[in-house]
């Protein structure tokens, strides 16, 4: 767990400064019109579109933006893109889950293996790092939505299973298919949350030397910079002087 926390507070960092924006808006408003696609275009009656929304309006996508979207789904003319998800080995053998939105599979395929190969790791079968994750519901409140103590109880009664609290915020765990409910109880408490979508956690983090931990760090970049690449989810954990060369 603190791997992936130092990890994604880096590329957070990070992606704010370096990221082109419209590449961003890009990646999420696929994800929107895909998630409306698959079922009801009402957020409220379609757990996956709400989350796909609250990832976009958290980096401040334009609500014009969301309902273009939303009707590009319902107007039959959106792309038909195929879900995958690959998994690999880092440098260190650290563990890595891509999920990408594709519609050339080989192409997506060819570019994700030739990024592991540069960076010195390699792709695997389906299935060979899943084992090592937890794929859960995570729902993310800003750190002054509440004290510990209070998201702990608010979020146990919601029906979530864990709390990790921190100066950065408060992340909640449940079960994959209580996402909607505890997201929607929390809400009502809290206000709208930072955060609400299916995310694979590590069950335990590799603690790998400062070369691997740069490679790697690069390797999540060079995989998200990718147009086809969704989300990325990793277990390594990296040293306090690479993460203030990489995240400062």
């Amino acid at each position: 767990m603190a791997g992936h926390s130092q990890f994604k507070n880096i590329m957070h960092k990070k992606g704010r400064a370096d990221a082109v924006r419209s590449k961003l808006f890009s990646k999420l408003a696929r994800e929107i019109t895909v998630a409306a696609k698959m079922g009801l275009p009402d957020p409220n009656m379609n757990p996956r579109l709400r989350a796909a929304i609250l990832a976009a309006r958290a980096e401040n996508m334009p609500k014009d933006n969301i309902e273009r979207a939303i009707k590009k789904a319902q107007g039959g003319d959106a792309e038909s893109y195929e879900e995958i998800r690959y998994e690999g080995y880092g440098p260190g053998g650290a563990a890595i889950i891509i999920e990408a939105m594709t519609d050339n599979r080989n192409r997506t395929a060819s570019d994700v293996r030739s990024y592991f190969t540069k960076f010195g790791g390699n792709l695997a079968e389906t299935g060979a790092v899943a084992f090592m994750f937890a794929h859960v519901g995570a729902v993310e409140f800003d750190a002054k939505a509440a004290d510990a103590d209070t998201m702990l109880e608010a979020a146990i009664d919601a029906g979530a299973e864990d709390v990790v609290s921190d100066h950065t915020g408060h992340l909640i765990y449940c079960e994959p298919g209580r996402l909607g409910e505890v997201t929607r109880t929390l809400e009502g408490r809290f206000g709208e949350p930072r955060k609400s979508a299916l995310v694979w956690k590590p069950q335990n983090t590799v603690p790998v030397d400062d070369d691997a931990g740069e490679k790697l760090l690069r390797l999540m970049e060079t995989l998200e910079d990718h147009d086809d690449v969704q989300n990325v989810f990793v277990n390594f954990e990296v040293s306090d002087a690479v993460m203030a060369k990489l995240g400062g």
